[in-house]
């Protein structure tokens, strides 16, 4: 039997917003497993489905860089929001999105090792940087998209400085069409993307393991309502189907247009574009998405300090 801490109590509450006896007996009911009791808790109908967003938690940047048919994001970590806001950092992270932009954009150890301008590599342009401001930095992750010809729309939210900010997002449409309007569709459904975190552009790209989970909750939740096994089927069917909606770039209502979904405004656009549209991809970074830090008690701290004294 696993021994339920208050810690674990607080992390499923504030996973799935259920009381704190049901994350308590969750939680025993399944011996300690924090996703297991998500599951437990949703097949009760105690928690909403759970999106896996990830708490914000470390600070930093994020920044895009865009050149010609190609885009990449980065992401930067600092221990403080205010060495976010120090020039000097802004100016490395910009610089390290633009790096990234020759190495293909997706793998941080060959960006750590690319040329840094002015000399040394990222890596040791980080950590000068670390030496000079006194805080710890990291090159998290990075991302890039492409196109065979058409355009990378972008949208930077929490934007602090041009292609700085809190999210970034890239999206990849390929087309023949005119520029202009393309380019503003693409920083629409950038803008869609940077809303609503879709969990994969159509079907195709979910992880099987997700649709898979998600027909688990949704057949034992039914099954807990005493529905009969040959109902329980067209339940799971239709509740993946909107699962689907939810959870698709495509089939999500576009944000700028609820008639719409995303893949009927990118055909809708074609007429004014003046040629076929297909989106092929995106890449959304959240600061500290999936990163926790220790939450520090002030008061205890300050308590402490004046024991020390």
């Amino acid at each position: 039997m696993a021994n339920i801490t208050a810690a674990m109590v607080k992390e499923l509450r504030e996973k799935t917003g259920a009381g704190m006896m049901d994350c308590k007996n969750a939680l025993g009911e399944v011996d300690g497993d924090i996703e297991a009791a998500v599951d437990w808790l949703r097949k009760k109908g105690l928690a909403k489905a759970a999106k896996k967003a990830g708490r914000v938690a470390a600070e930093g940047l994020v920044a895009l860089a865009v050149e010609g048919p190609k885009g990449v994001a980065v992401e930067v970590n600092s221990e403080t929001d205010f060495v976010a806001r120090n020039p000097e950092f802004q100016d490395m992270v910009a610089t390290i999105a633009t790096v990234a932009l020759s190495t293909g954009g997706s793998d941080v150890a060959a960006i750590e090792a690319a040329a840094y301008p002015g000399g040394g590599t990222v890596s040791e342009k980080i950590q000068a940087t670390i030496g000079k401001i006194g805080e710890n930095m990291t090159l998290r992750r990075a991302a890039g998209l492409s196109v065979s010809a058409g355009v990378i729309g972008t949208y930077v939210h929490g934007q602090v400085a041009p292609n700085l900010g809190k999210i970034a997002v890239l999206v990849a449409l390929e087309s023949e069409g005119k520029a202009e309007p393309l380019t503003a569709l693409g920083k629409q459904i950038a803008m869609h993307v940077a809303a609503t975190n879709p969990q994969g552009l159509d079907a195709a790209s979910i992880d099987p393991a997700i649709v898979e989970r998600e027909k688990g909750v949704l057949a034992e939740k039914a099954r807990e309502g005493g529905k009969p096994e040959n109902v329980i089927a067209k339940i799971v069917e239709s509740g993946i189907k909107t699962f689907y909606k939810e959870a698709t770039l495509l089939e999500q209502p576009f944000i700028h247009d609820g008639s719409k979904t995303v893949a009927q405004a990118v055909k809708a656009a074609e007429a004014e574009v003046g040629a076929p549209i297909k989106l092929t991809g995106f890449v959304r970074l959240a600061l500290g998405e999936g990163v926790e830090k220790e939450e520090s008690d002030f008061a205890a701290e300050v308590a402490a300090a004046a024991g020390a004294n």
